[in-house]
């Protein structure tokens, strides 16, 4: 079990404070007695479950916040499993079992609380659900490493010529508060920014007539494809040629390219945040289908949760 003595230990193990971890607890503690009481259930229908209700060797991780610890603290560090294990005194296979029995778990509880980021849009009211109370949303695509893949077709549609190595890329949109109030789903590192936003925003909704977008050069061609959009992006500077043989943008164009970037800083800031969970950092070695995309979801909803 974790040894936590102050506040700063606590923020630098688990990546959040003290007030925010009794917030979490709270709940995660009803989402894990519901799911043990699930589970009981079903094993009596089967017929597999020998014991009554609470019977039998108490774990290491004997509270909740034990519990809650242990997955935090493998988000924010990302150590492995041989670390993990040693560092709360279970096996290896134990510490493997309790981290993907835990984070639905932690997912289901930032859910319950309102944090985690919409994933998906099913129509425009959801949209402007998300968004209500927003004038303007920052949007842009955060990548991060993964383990090289063992085929070669998927060599090639992870890999990001831009980074010089394998990714994964979301798309995120926040607030001008910092708040991340939507997460793309997990795409290969081959794929453009803008190709990631129109399969995500199809252009067939108006989705920006009432709310502002602001983006960065990487969406080259979303006010053609989205006409009735009301977008800010900077202005890209003109090709050097032989009729151009010194490009430039003129002053108000730098202006208006500094007014836009000062706005958008608000969206680094909130993958930053996410970032603040090493697992977002290290290259990802998690090979269980669909956990890449848990885990930035989860982190999402963890820096959404420090924001409140």
């Amino acid at each position: 079990m974790l040894t936590i003595r102050d506040d700063r230990q606590l923020r630098s193990l688990t990546g959040v404070s003290d007030e925010v971890l009794a917030k979490l607890e709270a709940e995660f503690s009803k989402v894990y007695q519901r799911h043990q009481e699930e589970a009981y259930e079903e094993g009596l229908k089967k017929g597999t479950r020998q014991r009554k209700a609470g019977g039998g060797r108490k774990g290491v991780l004997a509270t909740m916040e034990a519990k809650l610890c242990l997955i935090l603290y493998y988000l924010k560090t990302y150590p492995s499993f041989d670390v993990l294990a040693e560092k709360v005194q279970l096996s290896r296979s134990n510490a493997h079992g309790q981290v993907h029995k835990l984070m639905p778990l932690l997912s289901a509880t930032l859910a319950a609380l309102g944090y985690l980021p919409a994933r998906r849009f099913e129509t425009l009211e959801d949209f402007k659900t998300v968004c209500e109370g927003i004038n303007s949303v920052l949007i842009d695509v955060t990548e991060r490493e993964r383990s090289r893949p063992t085929h070669k077709a998927e060599q090639k549609d992870y890999y990001s010529g831009k980074q010089g190595y394998h990714t994964i890329k979301n798309t995120v949109m926040a607030s001008p508060e910092k708040v991340i109030l939507f997460l793309g789903q997990s795409f290969a590192g081959r794929h453009h920014d803008y190709a990631m936003f129109k399969q995500e925003f199809p252009a067939e909704h108006n989705w920006f007539e009432t709310i502002k977008a602001q983006v960065d050069l990487g969406y080259q061609g979303i006010k053609t494809d989205y006409p009735d959009a009301v977008t800010d992006i900077p202005f890209k500077k003109p090709r050097k040629s032989k009729k151009n043989p010194n490009p430039h943008l003129s002053d108000e164009q730098k202006d208006y390219n500094r007014a836009v970037s000062r706005a958008r800083i608000y969206v680094e800031h909130a993958i930053g945040g996410m970032k603040r969970f090493n697992i977002l950092v290290q290259r990802f070695r998690n090979r269980i289908q669909g956990f890449v995309d848990d885990v930035i979801a989860i982190c999402a909803g963890l820096w959404n949760a420090l924001l409140a």
